[in-house]
């Protein structure tokens, strides 16, 4: 298969400026104030973004190490296949964040609940629709004894270069 790439479309703006002492989930980052910069080219795309209270970020970990397939999440002691957890240091190290909308003024999405470093290059932007989004879950793997961590599980730096 050919090669995939992708340009970013605008940069993500946090207070957090570097991984370590990150939130690990936006549900950890409740009330972090950022801003999506939207590179001006693809501004005309923000037509009706403001209709959400939510939005999907989809971005790259730019600042993540080489790919590992196991790894020892956040979250737990036992190390976990890469595709059984949501950290950083992935084949194709791409980032998904669920943020609410706050407003846009211009080609600048004012965020709320935002879990992402300072600078992270922006590859999408899709609207949340919980119809779309929310399924009912029977299990929650390693995860379900772990779950309740994360209010205070923050990026210890483990994933960086």
């Amino acid at each position: 298969m050919d090669e995939i790439r992708y340009k970013p479309i605008g940069l993500i703006r946090s207070p957090f400026k570097k991984p370590k002492g990150t939130p690990i989930q936006p549900a950890g980052a409740e009330g972090i104030d950022g801003r999506v910069e939207v590179f001006p080219q693809y501004a005309e795309g923000l037509k009706d973004v403001e209709g959400f209270s939510h939005i999907i970020l989809i971005y790259h970990f730019h600042l993540s190490k080489r790919a590992a397939l196991k790894v020892k999440p956040y979250m737990d002691d036992e190390v976990h296949g890469i595709f059984a957890v949501r950290g950083q240091s992935r084949p194709n190290p791409i980032g998904i964040s669920v943020v609410r909308l706050v407003r846009i003024k211009g080609n600048i999405l004012h965020i709320k609940d935002l879990d992402i470093v300072d600078r992270t290059p922006l590859l999408d932007i899709k609207p949340y629709v919980p119809e779309f989004d929310i399924r009912e879950v029977e299990k929650l793997g390693w995860l379900e004894k772990n779950v309740h961590k994360l209010p205070k599980s923050k990026d210890d730096g483990r994933f960086v270069k």
